[in-house]
């Protein structure tokens, strides 16, 4: 894998992507003053390096009358490497767990779940996550209102 460092224009062409990834090479080219080929050959080696990882649409969970979404916050029994890297691997088989991360503090991981209604996620806690080992305590907060939603990482 080679190493690279994304220059200004990368960095701008990664900042217009991540706000609309429908955006044509022709019209990233005119935005940022080059021509179409440059701009094809740097986003298909951002994607080749991993710096675009995919493409995807987002949808606005609000226009959904039943998606309830929850933060499950998960402290495991077993500390070891291997126990980590197990529940990684089973947690991310549940479909509805839509993000998963290790995390400092009180807790060993913090998920994030998606479910049609309350019913779905106690059916979620009980008949899926709930099976899983080495589950210890477990700490649900769930959405009220939506503040802020932003995927754009600051580049």
């Amino acid at each position: 894998m080679e190493l690279y460092t994304p220059d200004q224009t990368d960095r701008d062409i990664l900042t217009l992507l991540q706000k609309d990834a429908r955006l044509t090479y022709k019209e990233l080219a005119a935005m940022l003053h080059l021509s179409k080929s440059p701009i094809q050959e740097r986003v298909k080696r951002l994607e080749r390096l991993g710096f675009i990882s995919s493409v995807v649409a987002l949808i606005d969970p609000n226009k959904f009358e039943n998606c309830m979404i929850s933060y499950l916050q998960v402290q495991l029994t077993n500390h070891s490497v291997n126990a980590f890297r197990l529940f990684q691997q089973e947690v991310s088989k549940l479909d509805e767990v839509l993000e998963c991360y290790h995390t400092t503090g009180g807790f060993d991981f913090m998920l994030k779940v998606v479910a049609r209604n309350m019913i779905a996620y106690n059916d979620f806690l009980t008949n899926k996550f709930g099976r899983l080992d080495n589950i210890g305590t477990l700490n649900s907060s769930l959405v009220i209102t939506q503040a802020k939603r932003e995927t754009a990482l600051p580049v």
